[in-house]
């Protein structure tokens, strides 16, 4: 029998979302909350047996009291098994969120610092975790090894990290091959890894469902999977993602109308989106910012725009001096004076930018 799984990580519900105004803010964290019962109605669409949560669920233990609320209403809602193992933002102690949640016996919460196991016999299944219980952990998988029976799958769910240094879990790759596993699922990675597999052992981490900063750009979500008969394993990420960030450079050099520029690239994304643009290139004067800000207003949930223009500068002023930038300056405007390819032309004048800046000791070669 197949078995199939959503799996999820990194929901941080209750972000300060310290980037955007109070109000802002406010709204972000209800649409995060949100997620829940997204999650639930991709079980509930898929037919997912599984429900597995690897950790970070909530960004703190200082939940409001509406995310638990609403953590309780869903999990209890979800038509599938769910399986929660807490991670470094959400450990296990006894203040924890979980100890106050009321949940009915098709949820189980892993509350040890070591693996424990629930068999799930209708499934031919063995569902192991652990939780961190403070916000480092040390190698909780290594050592460990679940003895495959014939006929009968292991999973286990894990908030930790793949690299042989870190504060959080440390995973070595013998670690996961070494574990008996059919399939490992991963929490803390923010971005998704797509399916690996060590031996005989898949895994995978889908990375946060909802991005909550520039550092967080793109499409977000999580996995749908299968485990087969055959011992196969197949993973299909789903979106969830409520608003995506952008993270952009726009070069101003020759826009006539910066605002205009702008208000094209904001057009390129979806009204509901964040922005961070990085306008550049070379401008007679300083760039107004908080216009600029003005003008992209109500083409994007928010905005920020940042400056790292230089002023404009005479490329060929210095062309026939008696030193290497007038050889250089010298060499290449005789050949953008002969050329007809528009392109190369241009090709040739950027050429020149980044000689300048080079010669000049700049960093900024763009």
């Amino acid at each position: 029998m197949n078995i199939t799984f959503v799996h999820a990580a990194d929901l941080h519900l209750d972000s300060p979302f310290q980037g955007l105004d109070e109000a802002r803010a406010a709204q972000r964290r209800e649409e995060q909350r949100e997620l829940l019962r997204r999650l639930v109605e991709l079980v509930r669409a898929s037919g997912a047996q599984l429900l597995l949560l690897a950790g970070d669920l909530m960004d703190s233990a200082l939940a409001y009291r509406e995310t638990a609320a609403l953590l309780e209403e869903s999990l209890s809602a979800c038509p599938a098994r769910v399986f929660l193992a807490p991670g470094n933002h959400d450990w296990y102690g006894p203040g924890s969120p979980y100890t106050r949640l009321r949940l009915p016996e098709t949820v189980h919460i892993f509350t040890a610092p070591a693996p424990e196991a629930v068999d799930v016999p209708e499934l031919g299944l063995r569902v192991w975790g652990c939780a961190f219980h403070g916000p480092e952990s040390g190698a909780l998988l290594r050592g460990f090894s679940a003895p495959r029976q014939p006929g009968r799958r292991e999973i286990m769910v894990l908030h930790g990290e793949v690299s042989l240094r870190s504060a959080y879990n440390p995973i070595a790759p013998e670690d996961i091959s070494g574990s008996g596993l059919h399939y490992l699922a991963l929490g803390h990675n923010h971005s998704a890894s797509g399916l690996r597999r060590e031996g005989r052992t898949f895994y995978a981490w889908p990375g946060c469902p909802e991005g909550r900063g520039f550092d967080e750009c793109g499409e977000k979500g999580v996995y749908l999977g299968t485990l087969d008969d055959a011992g196969g394993c197949a993973l299909e990420f789903h979106p969830l993602g409520r608003r995506r960030y952008h993270r952009e450079e726009l070069d101003l050099t020759a826009a006539e109308d910066p605002a205009a520029a702008l208000c094209a690239l904001l057009d390129s994304g979806a009204p509901e989106d964040i922005w961070r643009v990085y306008i550049k290139g070379e401008r007679d004067a300083a760039p107004d910012l908080a216009a600029l800000e003005r003008a992209g207003e109500g083409r994007c949930f928010a905005l920020e725009v940042r400056d790292r223009t230089r002023p404009r500068r005479e490329l060929w002023a210095q062309a026939g001096e008696d030193s290497l930038r007038g050889l250089f300056l010298g060499r290449l405007r005789q050949a953008y004076e002969s050329e007809t390819d528009e392109a190369v032309r241009q090709r040739i004048i950027q050429a020149v930018r980044w000689g300048l800046q080079a010669l000049e000791g700049g960093e900024e070669l763009s």
